[in-house]
């Protein structure tokens, strides 16, 4: 008898073993109530919080909040000098219309504002420029422009469309699969309907917010009648290209064609945003230089044009919740007598809703070097929608996704049922902050219950919260973190979802 259960012992993971002969992984998980989720939710999503716009001093309060639990929980700091807030910067800037040009050599200087549309971009006083290549025609495959060197070309993009049609979608995700490519910069030629364009040339002067400081490649938008007899005198003919509509993808170098695109900016304004970091330490001497990483983001879109009445956009869902979340589980992590393997950072961004900008900082400048994370966890709205399921995005791209699902069934109270991404066309995938950490190399999972009625609205308070439904939901997360914590090895990427995900961002 003693044998066999010595073989059965031999056969336990450790997250396993840990669950069954460490009380305290109960009472942990005890810690995260309904009452708790609800009060914390209400304290983030209140009316004086004002709906925690990045930047704002209810931001910076709610940072500070979270920062001072992760105080009170005897987590270590991740943030700057020894703190628990990272903080980065944030410009406001309006372009320079008249130092903002493209030029292209024996020819006039065409003028954002005017001739051209600015799309995104800085550079420095003399512009970008580099060998010229047009890119024309329809890829054959979605990985055809993975394929594709461009690292440090003027690309000049023909964009197929038909005569009056506007940008759409997957004009979108071209132009998107161009840029990742590391042009020095993107022309995207239109034949685009006039009103249309006159919108892109005024939304190009106006004054944004921006995080970071460095330039951007530009990306610029002219018309056919602008830029066709300087290519023509360079040996391509537009018009030609325009008429086969369906042909094949075709990249023309223009040795001859010089061509500078400048996008000068006025610095109005400079702040900061913050987020809020803790970290707590792993029990395994060759595990604790290895984390695992919760995130959420705490900010929203702060206030804005009224319903009736009300222009507070508390953002009790988005994300109060998923920040909530990440609160609750600093909490329960720290309560345990045997800490995980290996270490775990608890991570709340800002700027999410503007770009996704605090998360992009800590990848940019993270506590701990990046190799050493093995997976992100991350919680974006989850108290709202269907009582027993959750949507966790990202399932088919590692085997963190089969570890969810046998973490779920090993845990039938929970009465919580991981579904796949139900909304695949949306592109979610890429649109929260785990993807700074998946564009890197490190596994993710994204929980997330799906929009409503109330998204980015005024209706989106406290009392909608379903707190008892993200009370499992969040120890279905404590569970699979303890998991990828304990285990002995690193979760491990799907080969072809590491390649278009990673390799060919």
């Amino acid at each position: 008898m003693r044998a066999a259960s010595l073989l059965v012992l031999a056969a336990l993971t450790p997250a396993v073993l840990a669950a069954q002969y460490d009380p305290s992984i109960s009472s942990a998980v005890e810690s995260i109530t309904a009452a708790d989720i609800a009060h914390r939710v209400g304290v983030l999503a209140h009316d004086s919080m004002r709906g925690r716009d990045t930047p704002s001093p209810e931001l910076d309060q709610t940072a500070a909040y979270v920062a001072s639990e992760f105080q009170r929980f005897g987590l270590a700091p991740g943030g700057d000098d020894g703190s628990f807030i990272q903080r980065y910067t944030v410009r406001t800037v309006r372009p320079d219309q008249a130092k903002s040009v493209l030029q292209v050599d024996d020819e006039p200087t065409w003028r954002v504002g005017t001739e051209v549309a600015r799309w995104r971009g800085v550079t420095g006083p003399k512009g970008m420029s580099g060998p010229t290549v047009v890119v024309s025609g329809v890829p054959d495959a979605p990985d055809q422009l993975a394929q594709l060197d461009l690292e440090g070309a003027v690309v000049i993009w023909v964009v197929p469309m038909a005569l009056g049609a506007d940008l759409g979608r997957e004009v979108y995700r071209t132009y998107v699969a161009l840029r990742r490519r590391g042009p020095a910069a993107l022309v995207l030629v239109t034949r685009s309907s006039t009103e249309s364009f006159q919108q892109r040339l005024r939304s190009g002067l106006r004054r944004e917010q921006r995080y970071g400081s460095d330039p951007v490649a530009p990306v610029v938008e002219v018309q056919d009648i602008t830029i066709g007899p300087a290519l023509g005198r360079h040996g391509f003919d537009l018009r030609t290209a325009r008429r086969a509509t369906d042909a094949p993808l075709q990249v023309t170098p223009l040795p001859d064609l010089q061509l500078t695109v400048t996008l000068a900016e006025t610095v109005l304004e400079e702040v900061t945003g913050p987020n809020t970091v803790g970290i707590l330490e792993g029990s395994d001497p060759a595990l604790a230089n290895e984390y695992v990483v919760f995130s959420a983001h705490m900010d929203h879109v702060g206030v804005g044009r009224p319903v009736n009445g009300d222009s507070i956009y508390n953002g009790a869902d988005d994300n109060a919740s998923g920040t909530v979340a990440i609160v609750e589980l600093a909490e329960a992590f720290a309560k345990m007598n045997r800490r995980p393997r290996r270490s775990l950072i608890f991570l709340t961004v800002s700027g999410e809703e503007k770009g996704l900008w605090g998360s992009a900082y800590f990848a940019e400048s993270p506590p701990v070097p990046m190799e050493q994370i093995v997976a992100d966890l991350n919680a974006d709205m989850v108290g709202r929608n269907w009582k027993d399921t959750i949507s966790v995005i990202g399932k088919e791209h590692s085997d963190l996704g089969a570890t969810l699902h046998r973490v779920a069934a090993e845990h039938p109270e929970l009465h919580m049922t991981p579904v796949d991404d139900l909304w695949p066309t949306e592109n979610f995938y890429f649109r929260s902050d785990h993807i700074h950490f998946a564009r890197r190399g490190v596994p993710i999972l994204f929980f997330f219950n799906g929009t409503h009625d109330d998204y980015h609205r005024p209706g989106d308070e406290t009392e909608k919260i379903d707190a008892e439904k993200q009370s499992r939901i969040t120890k279905l997360m404590f569970y699979l973190g303890l998991e990828v914590a304990n285990a002995d090895e690193r979760p491990r990427w799907d080969p072809e979802s590491y390649r278009q995900i990673v390799e060919q961002q």
